[in-house]
């Protein structure tokens, strides 16, 4: 059930305009920023050939991509999970959701990966853009594939936080604003933890400082159990929420 709810989910994303609007429009922005950065490249190429240990292709335009698409995907994740339950609470059919023979954790789960499913191929689409670079010079494979598993656990984090702000509301406009005010904080954190002190718990539960190393090509587990238990965290929080409204019913 839960695989069926996820291709649901994700048939209703693709019959929304604004899905098809936001892939277009990803696309336009980290376009120009890519070909923004291999412009800055080709300028500064001849310089770096004289340095040791110059920093490369994947480095230059690569790494920046994918900070670039995380800031974007930061303001788009919320407008693709607003409809996710906030939707069914407004249509008045979370009632027969959460009343159907199937446990809550069903539900949020299917919801979940029909969201992810989409963010994936959202993440896919960008990933041309490095892929191109193929066909006229080499890439940094390692830098490449972490920033791709950093990037990807990200999303799934943004996408863990939409859906349980859905969960509260049945109004798309107030899940959308909530849920960029909570990724954002998170996002801030890592401006916390960079006091005198040093790092400080704030600082340690910043997204930024989770993903970072990923864009160095460095990977550390910690970084990614982060990731799994701030996705954890907030589908668990859904879960909970939808319990309570099938309680409450």
């Amino acid at each position: 059930m839960i695989f069926t709810i996820a291709r649901l989910e994700l048939m209703r994303l693709f019959l929304s305009p604004l899905a098809w609007s936001i892939l277009a429009a990803v696309q336009l922005i980290l376009a120009f920023m890519f070909l923004s950065h291999l412009e800055y490249f080709g300028l500064v190429q001849t310089q770096l050939l004289g340095l040791e240990e110059a920093p490369g292709l994947t480095e230059i335009v690569v790494a920046p991509l994918f900070g670039n698409a995380a800031v974007v995907l930061l303001l788009v994740v919320p407008l693709v999970s607003m409809r996710t339950l906030a939707d069914e609470r407004r249509a008045r059919t979370l009632t027969l959701l959460t009343s159907a023979p199937l446990s809550m954790t069903e539900i949020v789960l299917g919801k979940y990966l029909g969201l992810v499913g989409f963010l994936l191929l959202l993440l896919a689409l960008i990933l041309l853009m490095p892929l191109s670079l193929l066909l006229g010079g080499g890439l940094d494979y390692g830098v490449l594939l972490s920033g791709i598993l950093g990037l990807a656990l990200l999303l799934a984090g943004f996408a863990a936080v939409g859906l349980f702000m859905s969960t509260l509301t049945q109004h798309q406009t107030v899940a959308a604003v909530s849920s960029f005010g909570v990724l954002l904080l998170f996002w801030i954190l890592d401006w916390a933890g960079a006091g005198p002190g040093g790092a400080s718990a704030l600082g340690y539960l910043s997204l930024l400082n989770h993903y970072e190393p990923f864009l160095k090509g460095v990977f550390d587990s910690s970084d990614a159990v982060y990731h799994a238990l701030f996705i954890a965290t907030f589908l668990t929080l859904a879960v909970r929420r939808l319990e309570m409204d099938r309680l409450g019913g």
